[in-house]
């Protein structure tokens, strides 16, 4: 006989496991479903480990000017291992968070891939993508594979890179932000394709460790989706870190910024 519940939440990203919070404090019987990272993109690839990364760049930053605040610093360098290290366990406790937050508001935990077999009804399997290492490990108590039954379902299965036909990510020359959240090495140089949130916070990162950064955007100014103003001035600020800023136009050329 399937489980049943009031509310099955598939994807335990921001915005499944609020749902199923919230479901709890209603009085519901709640199960959410995951099958690689509690807590989603934005804690575990996301908003929360490239803050990790930019606050490194921030300090190493301040050190490369530390005579400007009458100090002295000497031999430092960047480590990309222990910078990568710290981003990684910073997502880590966001993810154990979670984990944290579901049991405390009794909400089951259910590990695999969910497929809506019929209104109603979720059939858990277990999971057939790749999982994107490193990963913590789910929760101890998690429910495995089985039918689930529920009155209410809601899907937050979140985000995933956008691969654009001819430039196929390869995890070698060609990456996701799951590669460039976490390099081996620093780059000399790289292409950013794209100027929203994420294409900025990753050049801004990278130029400010010491590679040569361009972006490349297709609209007609960086940072698209946001006011005109604080794009205005992202792009001068991107400019004075000796950023190239190439704005792709309709015939293929591009201008220097």
């Amino acid at each position: 006989m399937a489980d049943q519940y009031d509310l099955l939440v598939i994807g335990a990203g921001p915005g499944g496991y609020v749902a199923a919070i919230r479901g709890a404090q209603l009085g519901m019987k709640v199960g959410i479903i995951e099958r690689e990272h509690m807590a989603g993109i934005c804690s575990n690839w996301g908003c929360i480990p490239t803050k990790a990364l930019l606050r490194s760049a921030e300090i190493y930053g301040h050190m490369t000017h530390a005579k400007d605040y009458g100090l002295t610093a000497e031999k430092f360098g960047v480590d990309i291992d222990g910078v990568v290290k710290r981003s990684r366990a910073i997502a880590a406790q966001m993810n154990n968070g979670v984990q944290f937050l579901m049991k405390k508001n009794k909400v089951d935990t259910i590990w695999g891939e969910a497929v809506i077999s019929k209104p109603g009804e979720v059939k858990v399997a277990p999971t057939k993508k790749a999982i994107q290492q490193p990963q913590v490990p789910p929760p101890k108590n998690a429910l495995g594979e089985g039918t689930y039954k529920a009155k209410h379902i809601i899907i937050a299965t979140g985000a995933r890179p956008r691969v654009l036909p001819g430039i196929e990510p390869d995890g070698d020359k060609i990456w996701t932000y799951f590669e460039a959240m976490k390099p081996t090495a620093m780059p000399k140089s790289l292409v950013v394709m794209g100027s929203g949130a994420i294409g900025v916070e990753f050049a801004s990162f990278y130029r400010s460790m010491g590679a040569e950064v361009t972006i490349i955007e297709l609209l007609p100014q960086i940072m698209p989706v946001e006011d005109a103003e604080i794009a205005a001035l992202a792009r001068k600020r991107l400019e004075k870190a000796r950023h190239q800023d190439s704005d792709r136009c309709q015939g293929g050329q591009g201008r220097k910024g």
